[in-house]
């Protein structure tokens, strides 16, 4: 049995499995409450970070390598296009930027604006990060302008990718996307294995809630 620990950037995962029809189970990490005592999952990441997911004998961390591994060794899955398909330089380009380009870049945008003390909320670096993430979104907006996917007419990993880091920049930054990104996160969040994977991951789900509702 696949084990995914912790949401977060683990939502990407259960997303994929859900779209691969692969059995799996979430274990929950908090982070938020720190891991020092969570013995088990510090087994798994000594560096306590998540998400991390166990395979059989494999172990492994960072979201988009655990979806590649995944679509690799549990595919083939037209989630991951053929490297000789003429799709597959935007996938490859755009699975990559949700995290290197997009996600990252928002992670450090939230933790100054929603965690730094106030004095330090709006630093330079803050706001490099967020310039970071806006030039890459242009790629992205640029994208969707030629086709309804990142990848082309299907939807790819890359779409799993990236929709996760505009999510994320609009729950935790509140950022405001454009009409051509808005109705590409509804496309791709409309999904049923999307609400599939909503309902396992009950913290996003909530995360989420809170932010739709104001609180």
């Amino acid at each position: 049995m696949i084990t995914v620990w912790g949401e977060g950037r683990g939502f990407r995962v259960v997303w994929l499995l859900e779209e691969m029809g692969l059995p799996y189970r979430l274990r929950r990490v908090d982070l938020l409450a720190g891991v020092e005592d969570d013995a088990e999952f510090l087994a798994i990441n000594p560096a306590g970070f998540i998400p991390a997911l166990v395979d059989g004998d494999v172990t492994m961390v960072e979201s988009i390598a655990i979806m590649e591994y995944l679509m690799a060794r549990h595919g083939p899955t037209p989630l991951a296009p053929d490297p000789q398909d003429s799709a597959f330089p935007a996938y490859q380009q755009f699975l990559h930027l949700g995290e290197a380009g997009l996600a990252a870049s928002i992670y450090f945008v939230n933790g100054a604006r929603n965690i730094a003390p106030e004095v330090e909320r709006h630093n330079w670096s803050a706001g490099q990060a967020l310039d970071v993430f806006e030039t890459r979104l242009g790629l992205v907006t640029r994208q969707l302008a030629r086709s309804p996917y990142l990848a082309g007419d299907q939807f790819t990993a890359a779409d799993i990718s990236v929709t996760y880091a505009l999510e994320l920049a609009q729950r935790s930054v509140g950022f405001a996307l454009g009409e051509v990104e808005q109705g590409y996160v509804a496309r791709t969040s409309g999904r049923d294995a999307y609400k599939r994977a909503m309902e396992t991951c009950r913290d996003t789900k909530a995360w989420a809630a809170r932010v739709a509702s104001g609180r």
